[in-house]
């Protein structure tokens, strides 16, 4: 039988994961004397913090999408699998895949997060997260579905509940989601939809904390809700979703909203791969590490990115689960596989904050820098510029600063295209045909 991978002399370094945390490790071994090998379901790398323009068409889903084995075309020890985990055997260091076994001498998790709906189950099938390009397309159809089907009804209530959009959650794809939706209310839609009352198209942005932006300063907060209040977002903080059944939407203050659409984005939760023992598994479903990414117990099991929960005095809590804490766990780890191989110390991991910035719409956006903030045009520029600086391939770079530039003199978006229609479960199909 025909080894899942070509065997090897080198010592094995099996990435479980193509995000930003698994790239910059596999880059930076280049020149290593490992072998490197890595697994994704997916046979591209995603630049997530754009996946809310695809999903309000923006952007198409190949401008922030990225081959995987392009990006590691020219390095010859890096070899590629698309599989599907299915468990990991620590004792035997061996990985099972939809493919077949995988042996290993090293172990990086960088499964990255998926979205959190906190156990409430008939939330979680009756919304839409944002953390994939499939769910991307699949809100951007329901979206232009929505109003299609508005214009199809006589009834003023189906109408009021398809034109109602909520998003829940007050983090940067919260603040971003809301602020996109009502751009298009106030600059496409009118043109593509002469024949529907868009005073009728409503956009809620619920928070359960007290401010927007909660990792960010009290003033890019503000300055954050006061844009979207502008933009004519209603904005509800100390609220929380307690229920959703498709059409109606409770919450803790005895408030519920009718709506047909709610896009969930109030959280994440680690990737954790089957066979992992719970002991090793803290809150927010990450993988507990020491100082040097080793997951607590082995020496040879690392876990990088979001799925890891370092606490620090600096970060009780664990770092932030962003880019950047990715890619420095990532450059940290291939330092210190090298040093581990020469028997040297390791490195501790040392987290630098960059900064914090999310955009509101065109011309708004807030940025926090070490103890700097700023808002408005610069801050809107800085966000785009720093967005390209890490989308993986100059196309996806020109095609995206293309689309931002056409987007902003022409006040359009060119890509209101239902290229598969969105099907919705059939008890939600049904709430809302009530």
């Amino acid at each position: 039988m025909k080894a899942v991978v070509p065997m090897t002399n080198r010592p094995r370094v099996l990435i479980i994961g193509g995000g930003f945390g698994g790239i910059t490790l596999a880059k930076a071994l280049r020149k290593s004397p490992f072998q490197v090998v890595m697994i994704d379901r997916n046979n591209y790398h995603t630049f997530q913090p754009l996946l809310y323009q695809v999903a309000t068409g923006g952007l198409e889903p190949d401008s922030i999408a990225f081959p995987l084995r392009k990006i590691f075309a020219n390095q010859d020890n890096f070899i590629f699998r698309m599989a599907e985990v299915e468990g990991v055997d620590t004792k035997n260091q061996t990985v099972s895949t939809s493919i077949g076994e995988i042996k290993y001498n090293y172990l990086v998790l960088a499964t990255g997060s998926s979205t959190n709906f906190f156990g409430m189950k008939e939330v979680e099938n009756a919304s839409l997260g944002m953390k994939t390009i499939p769910e991307a397309l699949d809100l951007r159809s329901l979206i232009l579905q929505n109003f299609e089907q508005a214009l199809q009804t006589a009834s003023g209530e189906l109408k009021d509940i398809l034109l109602k959009f909520v998003i829940v959650g007050g983090g940067p794809t919260g603040v971003e989601t809301a602020g996109a939706l009502a751009e298009l209310k106030r600059h496409v839609l009118p043109n593509d939809y002469p024949e529907l009352d868009l005073r009728q198209m409503e956009i809620h942005l619920i928070e359960a904390g007290n401010q927007l932006l909660a990792g960010m300063s009290q003033q890019s907060s503000d300055d954050a809700k006061k844009a979207l209040e502008k933009l004519g977002v209603h904005v509800w903080l100390d609220t929380m979703v307690t229920d959703y059944d498709g059409n109606s939407i409770k919450t803790n203050i005895g408030h519920d909203f009718e709506s047909s659409t709610i896009i969930w984005a109030a959280g994440v939760k680690g990737n954790v791969v089957n066979g992992i023992e719970e002991e090793y598994i803290t809150r927010g479903n990450r993988m507990l590490v020491n100082e040097f990414n080793q997951v607590n117990g082995f020496d040879n099991v690392f876990a990088i990115g979001d799925l890891a929960l370092m606490k620090t005095e600096a970060y009780p809590n664990g770092h932030p689960q962003v880019a950047q804490g990715a890619i420095q766990m990532g450059a940290n780890l291939a330092a210190n596989l090298n040093r581990m191989r020469k028997g040297r110390e390791l490195k501790t991991f040392s987290y630098r904050d960059k900064g914090s910035m999310a955009t509101i719409g065109r011309n708004k956006a807030v940025v926090d820098l070490k103890n700097v903030h700023f808002k408005g045009f610069i801050a809107w520029l800085t966000w785009m510029f720093v967005h390209l600086l890490f989308l993986v391939g100059f196309r996806n770079k020109a095609v995206v600063l293309l689309n931002w530039v056409w987007s902003y003199f022409t006040y359009d978006k060119g890509t209101r295209l239902i290229i598969r229609p969105f099907k919705k479960r059939e008890a939600e199909e049904s709430a809302i045909l009530v």
